[in-house]
């Protein structure tokens, strides 16, 4: 299944998004929809690597074998994990997972594309609201800065430890 969104700037935003950006179809497709080769590219990119938990190098088996492990969390209850593609193409992936007890947003998106990352995360609140969600929670490494409009949504904002990695860890109330 396929969701397409015409991604329209929020008027508070404007400043920050770009004509390519507001211009953009965005869609929401499962990872069986997805040659593992295409994640290659972001997977592997150091831009992007540098915000995520270390972890070695992707081919294309290993790519294969993360994605069936997406595949099947996509398939947990109160799961939803999508790769996304920005007019027909593929620029990253983003979900909600169990982390432990708690559900957690992930998004993660190739450097090109960062400033379609409020659109998808306000894409995401949407799902965590239809799947009943009362919280959700988001972890960027500590070395990522703070972002203030999470934190003015945040029920609180704490250090968290999570595979040997320290976090800023977002709790958010679904609304």
């Amino acid at each position: 299944m396929v969701l397409a969104l015409r991604a329209l700037p929020f008027w508070r935003h404007w400043p920050q998004i770009n004509e390519r950006e507001y211009m953009s179809t965005i869609e929401y497709v499962t990872f069986n929809d997805v040659n593992p080769e295409n994640f290659l590219p972001i997977l592997n990119k150091l831009k992007i690597r540098e915000h995520l938990i270390q972890h070695e190098i992707f081919d294309r088996d290993t790519a294969a074998t993360w994605m069936a492990s997406k595949i099947e969390v996509d398939g947990g209850h109160g799961c939803k994990v999508r790769a996304i593609n920005v007019d027909g193409q593929l620029v990253g992936w983003c979900g909600i997972q169990l982390e432990g007890d708690k559900y957690e947003i992930a998004i993660v998106i190739d450097d090109s594309s960062w400033g379609l990352g409020i659109k998808i995360f306000h894409e995401i609140m949407s799902w965590a609201k239809s799947m009943g969600h009362e919280e959700v929670y988001i972890h960027f490494l500590h070395t990522r800065p703070k972002y203030k409009f999470l934190q003015k949504l945040s029920k609180r904002v704490y250090q968290s430890q999570i595979f040997g990695s320290k976090f800023n860890t977002y709790q958010l109330a679904v609304k």
